[in-house]
């Protein structure tokens, strides 16, 4: 003989059918706010970092205690009709002008080749001689 069963689903109570859709939809959701702020934390550490070097290291590149000691440049006067060229071929006749010129531009800070009568300028000490 065969018997044949006649089963009824079982149907899940509210609670359950309550807690596995809450189990589901659990997935974190944020807001525009919420993305902003995880952005600005992650970043943080960066924008730290950053701040620092510049207010740190601003002092070394402003400070003068490792710089050219006082009696590595001979100082000239710039008279009238005189150009950077012509006082490198003056103080330096042994050596290639351009160089002397780089050198002077470099430890002036000039902008360019322009100098004024009267300025100072530093003549580096192993290009000057007696002018």
């Amino acid at each position: 003989m065969t018997a044949i069963g006649i089963s009824t689903p079982v149907l899940p109570s509210p609670a359950r059918a309550t807690r596995a859709a809450a189990q589901r939809a659990t997935r974190l959701r944020l807001t525009v706010r919420g993305r902003r702020v995880l952005v600005f934390l992650a970043a943080l550490p960066a924008i730290l970092a950053l701040s620092i070097a510049i207010f740190s290291g601003g002092n070394a590149l402003a400070s003068r205690t490792d710089g050219a000691p006082a009696d590595s440049f001979v100082t000239v006067t710039v008279s009238s009709g005189e150009t950077l060229w012509s006082i490198a071929e003056e103080v330096a006749p042994q050596s290639d002008p351009r160089d002397v010129v780089d050198a002077m531009v470099r430890l002036n800070a000039l902008d360019g080749a322009t100098v004024w009568v009267g300025q100072s300028l530093a003549i580096p000490a192993e290009y000057s001689t007696t002018r």
